[in-house]
């Protein structure tokens, strides 16, 4: 007898196969497998079953640059991507959360920096996190930011990278962002974890938003494995279907210790397959 989660994930499967036959691809992030900044996220990615791998340009600075600024380091995870048949299909510019961009000077050059980067590293999709005491909480910061994004944008579509906004702001506040940055490489990088926190309609958000202003996604309902907390990722995952997106839906899901570590991203990522 089927249980009402195995009917639940059934009806939505069959849904997703009445489309076009396209689909999302799952990855995980470099420091939710706790190898934040560490090239050993990569083997482990393509050995736990996801598509691809985020990784971090690394948050804490070694010789006044970030870890990832180094050409050996590149070429090494060029060639552990290519020995493991594993995609990077994105970047992490961490460091503005010591230096953020709301505010700090020192951000725009991580930004820049975290461009050349995220080019180096053959991959386009550049995370931009706004968390902690750099969070937009006023309408004078997310002006500062879309200014901010409007000088960095020349740079970023020179290199054909986008900007990912990952913040606790609505849909529409982060679209106003967009608007003043003036630029088609500035877009949403959708966390359904964040916004549920904040009080937003996941679901609505991403069918107004559509593909076209989304270039990543987060799904993550943690400390909860997903499917068992309070988010509902059915009808998420059926709006993300239905808005035509096929990029990446990221796994920003936290694990109950090391040891459990592999488990844990198993059982997430069956999960979410299963729908």
């Amino acid at each position: 007898m089927l249980t009402r989660r195995a009917l639940l994930a059934t009806v939505a499967t069959a849904r997703f196969a009445r489309g076009t036959g396209s689909q999302c691809r799952i990855g995980i992030t470099d420091w939710n497998l706790r190898l934040a900044a560490n090239l050993e996220a990569i083997p482990l990615a393509a050995q736990l079953g996801f598509d691809g791998v985020q990784i971090s340009c690394g948050r804490r600075l070694v010789g006044d640059k970030m870890p990832l600024d180094n050409p050996d380091v590149i070429a090494r995870c060029l060639a552990l991507s290519r020995q493991h048949k594993i995609p990077i299909f994105g970047t992490c510019a961490d460091r503005l959360h010591e230096n953020g961009l709301k505010s700090d000077p020192l951000a725009i050059r991580w930004v820049r920096d975290s461009i050349r980067l995220t080019r180096a590293v053959g991959t386009r999709v550049l995370l931009l996190p706004f968390f902690g005491k750099w969070a937009l909480q006023t309408r004078e910061e997310m002006e500062y930011v879309g200014d901010a994004l409007r000088e960095l944008a020349p740079e970023a579509e020179k290199a054909d990278v986008i900007l990912g906004l990952e913040n606790t702001n609505s849909a529409e506040d982060n679209v106003r962002i967009m608007d003043r940055a003036h630029s088609r490489n500035v877009l949403v990088y959708y966390d359904v974890g964040n916004s549920t926190r904040n009080g937003f309609d996941v679901v609505k958000e991403i069918r107004w938003l559509g593909k076209d202003r989304i270039c990543q996604i987060h799904l993550k309902d943690n400390p909860n494995y997903l499917g068992e907390g309070s988010i509902q990722f059915v009808p998420i995952m059926a709006a993300i279907r239905d808005i035509g997106y096929t990029g990446y839906a990221v796994l920003e899901t936290d694990s109950k210790s090391p040891a459990t570590l592999e488990g844990d991203m198993r059982k997430n990522l069956a999960y979410i397959r299963g729908l």
